[in-house]
């Protein structure tokens, strides 16, 4: 397979970037509802299953299921230690959770949710999770050992690793490769999910710590959260090169792509959702939707085009010691809220 190269011409890279967003019409995005599940632990990833019509919330140890036509939680999916992601092959109905804590994946049915297995032997702290359907296979990305676990998604027997060169974070995957965010070396690593080979790296200018990433499979765009300079980056990935990189919120995490109204979305700890949308080519309109003060991680749901995001109540911020010089603000019991974004 051949792949093209990063352009090299600096001069028109440096300009599309400096491009700045346009005002534009508002997209009508608001917090239309609550769904208070309390719970105990914090929390990371969401993941949406739009054939069970499920929302899957990581809560620390374990996974809270919400039926998104009801607005209520169905199930709580035990034994799954410092989860952060959830992914799903729904051909083969399984589901796939990433447990940090004991570097494992726990393997659920998706109709019934029981577990099914728990495959040991990843990559230390596995964070991101992201299932790839040409291979069949599950991969985890693990920020404590800078690699990638290869599992295959019938069998769930380790398949191989993928050394990337930087602490992973989130991951897309388009005919056969897969594109996944090195956070402390501001690029997207790309490998062959069949080899494991990687292929090529695509450098972002101007994106400090990538995190989240989102697919637009029919531009073959990618919308990469840049959570260490306020920033989202717009990379044409057929070309591996950066289109245009835009201002967002504060502690940008996660972002997502709605392919019916060509919108993008990024998430944010100071409060905020941005909506992105193209006015002209490679020109972004850039749009902030108040939400809650934390509510950093989202997903998007293509079938209802709701965004649903994380979010608690917190108490007062403790001091600085020697040992936490940068303290978090203790979540108040029970208050675990996921918000619902609508037009």
């Amino acid at each position: 397979m051949t792949h093209l190269r990063l352009l090299p011409c600096l001069a028109v890279l440096a300009a599309a970037v400096a491009m700045p967003a346009l005002a534009g019409a508002q997209s009508g995005y608001h917090v239309a509802k609550r769904i208070n599940t309390g719970g105990e632990g914090g929390w990371d990833y969401l993941a949406v299953d739009t054939a069970g019509h499920r929302l899957y919330v990581s809560r620390g140890t374990h996974v809270q299921v919400i039926d998104v036509d009801r607005d209520t939680m169905v199930a709580d999916i035990q034994g799954t230690p410092g989860v952060h992601g959830i992914a799903f092959a729904p051909r083969l109905g399984r589901g796939f959770t990433s447990n940090g804590r004991d570097s494992s994946v726990t393997i659920f049915d998706l109709k019934t949710l029981a577990p099914i297995t728990v495959v040991h032997g990843t990559g230390a702290n596995p964070d991101a999770i992201h299932y790839d359907d040409a291979t069949k296979r599950v991969f985890t990305f693990n920020g404590g050992s800078a690699n990638a676990t290869a599992i295959d998604a019938a069998t769930g027997k380790i398949v191989g690793t993928v050394a990337l060169g930087g602490k992973p974070e989130t991951a897309q995957s388009e005919a056969g490769l897969v594109y996944v965010n090195i956070e402390d070396r501001n690029e997207i690593v790309v490998f062959n999910a069949r080899t494991l080979a990687v292929t090529s790296r695509i450098k972002l200018a101007g994106c400090d710590e990538p995190t989240g990433m989102a697919v637009d499979r029919a531009k073959r765009r990618l919308y990469v959260g840049c959570g260490g300079n306020k920033t989202m980056a717009i990379v044409d990935y057929g070309h591996r090169r950066l289109l245009a990189t835009v201002a967002v919120g504060e502690g940008v995490d996660a972002t997502g792509f709605d392919p019916a109204t060509k919108l993008g979305f990024a998430s944010a700890g100071d409060g905020t959702l941005s909506v992105v949308r193209e006015r002209a080519p490679n020109r972004f309109a850039v749009e902030s939707v108040p939400t809650a003060r934390g509510a950093r991680t989202m997903v998007l749901d293509p079938r209802t085009h709701r965004v649903y995001l994380s979010s608690a109540q917190y108490g007062p911020m403790p001091a600085a010691t020697a040992e936490r010089p940068r303290p978090r603000a203790p979540m108040v019991p029970g208050s675990f809220t996921v918000l619902v974004v609508e037009r």
